[in-house]
């Protein structure tokens, strides 16, 4: 638990990354396996994540992200999508997905199927989107913390213009709304930023025992 905490201690949201430096094929795929494994609300994971490695993607990227340098200096930019409206299709899936890794048939799930549909179809739009936006943030959680394990520097960004990104990405009209961003490389030593102390509420703060 210690190391654990040492590298959530020495991460932090890197300004500056060295452009010469780029994550290794494995240690990529480490990280985009840890975002699979994340947490979601009925394990539906109703979002996509671009992973963009293209450098004049990259470029464009920068622009709509008000001239932000971590878009063109990090290795990877990973853009998380979220559905911005889902129907049975959504469910139907996961099931599928479910039952093939249990060995059993759709239909003997039939009962958990309509558990979730019950909950999930009957929402207002935006009130669906809102829930999966959420569920994309745990995703970007796992991203972070996966990338401090393995010494990779990472940068979450919600400053950039969205609609822009959709554009670059090709999302338009695909049911997917770039939401969130995270730059992943290695720190530039020049970044001052990484000499701060972290500055986190106390515990006395953010935690009540009741």
């Amino acid at each position: 638990m210690s190391n654990y905490l040492d590298h959530l201690n020495w991460r932090y949201a890197t300004k500056k990354f060295d452009a010469d430096k780029k994550i290794k094929a494995e240690d990529l795929e480490t990280l985009k396996k840890a975002v699979q494994l994340s947490a979601s609300s009925y394990g539906l994971q109703p979002y996509k994540i671009l992973v963009v490695q293209d450098e004049k993607i990259k470029a464009k990227l920068k622009e709509a992200g008000y001239d932000q340098t971590q878009f063109t200096d990090a290795s990877e930019i990973f853009v998380f999508a979220h559905q911005t409206d889902f129907g049975a299709e959504l469910v139907d899936s996961y099931i599928q997905l479910a039952a093939d890794a249990n060995g059993v048939k759709p239909e003997d799930m039939e009962q958990y199927a309509n558990l979730m549909k019950n909950s999930l179809l009957n929402l207002p739009q935006e009130a669906k989107a809102g829930w999966t936006a959420r569920q994309a943030y745990l995703a970007l959680g796992n991203l972070l913390s996966a990338a401090a394990a393995h010494k990779i520097d990472a940068c979450p960004m919600e400053g950039f213009n969205a609609d822009a990104f959709d554009e670059i990405l090709n999302l338009k009209d695909t049911n997917l709304h770039a939401v969130a961003v995270v730059a992943v490389g290695y720190r530039s030593e020049e970044d001052k930023h990484q000499h701060d102390p972290k500055v986190r509420r106390p515990q006395e703060e953010l935690f009540k025992t009741i």
